[in-house]
């Protein structure tokens, strides 16, 4: 990945880490030009934020006070991990998970 591609998708890159919304506005902007930069980083948003989702719709039926704070912990580490290496131009997979969404959202092309 040289440093013109990554140039170009930064911005999509950063998109992605605002919220799931962003991560589907991130997909749309990826789809003419595709951009492998903005590809990864995709991916690895778009999982943060659908575990975080999903982990959250089984706590809201177990509710217990410390479990919800350990789940926004892990969730926010793990999107400013990723956010930070959006921003320093890094293609680093999230600790844990990410080599994981890449693989599993092979769609997001």
């Amino acid at each position: 990945m040289d440093n013109l591609e990554i140039k170009e998708g930064k911005t999509a890159a950063i998109v992605a880490y605002m919220t799931i919304v962003g991560s589907l506005i991130a997909i749309t902007m990826n789809l003419e030009p595709k951009n492998a930069f903005a590809r990864f980083h995709i991916r690895q948003a778009f999982g943060l934020h659908l575990v975080f989702i999903g982990c959250a719709l089984f706590l809201s039926v177990w509710f217990y006070e410390y479990v919800w704070v350990a789940l926004y912990i892990f969730y926010f580490v793990l999107w400013f991990f990723g956010f930070l290496g959006a921003l320093n131009n890094k293609v680093q997979p999230v600790p844990l998970l990410g080599t994981f969404f890449q693989k599993w959202f092979t769609f997001i092309q």
